[in-house]
């Protein structure tokens, strides 16, 4: 479970987050939807420790992560999978190797049992045919997958995805949103989504989260978005 309190957090004076309140339960997948520079990415690298915040909480499983040392919140981080909006794939690696890669620094496994879990991983995204190529050889899509491969790669419990949908056309867009869905659904996990994908996170999103001038301004299920009467909710919906 992730709990967020009060959550503050400036840049050189500006405040982005301004006392955000979030829970999000074991196996749900909550889109946090915004304008861009309303803070979606900023939440999201709080609750993986990236940035630290001015004042409030972020609690994973019951621990407030901002209190870590850096070793304990390293640990943390190998059961948080993050997507990030280019995939940040190291282009100098084969897809298995990327997708290898958390496992080979963060684990004991033999290499046996690394190759086991890596194809395994694969044939579960339908990547089975291309461990051996190199990122730059594969199509914007395939690469989405390929990071998200391994984001999960270490039975992540909780999986963050910044903009997935962003470069792809709309088929595509589709066709990840609908790869995140299945897979938190079988890991269990829970699962932050920061997008401005209306028509996807509405599909996928058991939660959406509207943010505006640092603050959670509207909060319910895509039914309930659809009937709201908030100007803003109503306004924001039509760009």
């Amino acid at each position: 479970m992730i709990e967020i309190k009060a959550l503050t957090k400036s840049f050189n004076g500006q405040k982005v987050l301004d006392g955000v309140d979030l829970t999000i339960a074991k196996g749900e997948i909550l889109v946090v939807l915004g304008q861009s520079g309303t803070g979606k990415s900023v939440l999201l690298k709080h609750i993986i420790g990236l940035l630290k915040p001015d004042s409030g909480s972020v609690k994973l499983n019951g621990t407030d992560i901002s209190q870590l040392t850096e070793r304990e919140l390293l640990a943390v981080r190998k059961k948080v999978g993050f997507l990030f909006q280019d995939g940040a794939l190291y282009d100098f690696m084969t897809v298995f190797e990327n997708v290898a890669f958390p496992l080979v620094e963060h684990t004991k496994l033999s290499v046996q049992q690394v190759t086991e879990k890596v194809i395994a991983t694969l044939e579960s995204l339908d990547l089975h045919e291309v461990g051996n190529k190199l990122p730059s050889e594969l199509s914007g899509g395939m690469r989405k997958r390929v990071a998200l491969a391994r984001a999960i790669i270490l039975d992540t419990d909780i999986l963050l995805c910044d903009e997935p949908t962003s470069g792809l056309d709309p088929l595509r867009s589709r066709d990840i949103s609908d790869v995140i869905y299945k897979i938190s659904r079988k890991l269990g996990c829970s699962t932050v989504i920061a997008s401005h994908d209306i028509t996807n996170s509405f599909r996928i999103g058991d939660r959406l989260a509207l943010l505006n001038d640092g603050k959670v301004a509207a909060m319910g299920s895509a039914e309930q978005f659809r009937k709201s009467e908030d100007h803003f909710v109503k306004e924001f919906m039509l760009r």
